[in-house]
């Protein structure tokens, strides 16, 4: 089953919503992020969502390596709404979840539910929800270092369709797709706009691309 992904209203973004905890993993506004759903506890929270609003805020562990079955999440997240599923004959519904907004955690709550709730403040984040103008990124040293980047991790990557996305999708869709470790995506995650965004993950391909020629060259 699918629908066309509704935005609500910044106003409508509602007071509480589940959470799902995934180490390494970030949702960023207007992106899609695939999910496999399978543990009875995330079913459940699944179905719920999808008989009320379909909203679901993805957060990250503080501690990725943790076998906590509640661990303590970072402050920040972001909530998707639940833009197309599917079931399958072993009981996981395979779904997408796309960006809707960031939000802060301002408490956990107690619910009865097999899954984690918690209270959002989304204020900081309106312009997630309203704006989508463009930005001053520099796209010709942005695809330039991604480039190196990509070519010193061993990565590919269909350049076309990048480059036919907006500044907001492209940044927020590299920051989802390329493999920062996930205290580095929680700080891009958390960064105020898309020229933050960009600048920070700049520095880190600068960094990864700058280390790997500098083994590379100890090797010969």
């Amino acid at each position: 089953m699918s629908s066309d992904l509704f935005a609500p209203p910044f106003d409508d973004l509602p007071d509480t919503l589940p959470i799902f905890p995934l180490p390494g993993t970030v949702l960023l506004p207007r992106c899609r992020l695939p999910l496999n759903i399978f543990e009875p506890r995330y079913l459940a929270m699944t179905e719920a969502a999808l008989g009320s609003g379909r909203i679901i805020g993805m957060v990250q562990p503080i501690d990725a390596g943790t076998d906590d079955p509640a661990p303590e999440i970072c402050q920040t997240g972001c909530a998707g709404r639940i833009s197309s599923f599917s079931e399958t004959d072993d009981g996981r519904i395979l779904l997408i979840l796309t960006g809707l907004c960031r939000f802060n955690v301002v408490e956990e709550l107690q619910v009865d539910t097999p899954y984690r709730q918690v209270r959002a403040d989304w204020s900081p984040y309106r312009d997630d929800l309203e704006s989508f103008g463009g930005s001053d990124i520099d796209r010709d040293y942005l695809f330039e270092i991604l480039r190196a980047y990509f070519d010193a991790r061993g990565l590919d990557t269909d350049w076309d369709t990048l480059e036919i996305n907006d500044d907001t999708m492209l940044i927020n869709s590299l920051v989802m797709s390329c493999p920062f470790d996930a205290g580095e995506k929680q700080i891009l995650l958390e960064a105020v706009g898309v020229g933050d965004r960009n600048r920070l993950m700049i520095s880190l391909m600068e960094m990864a691309t700058l280390d790997t020629f500098d083994d590379l060259g100890s090797m010969h």
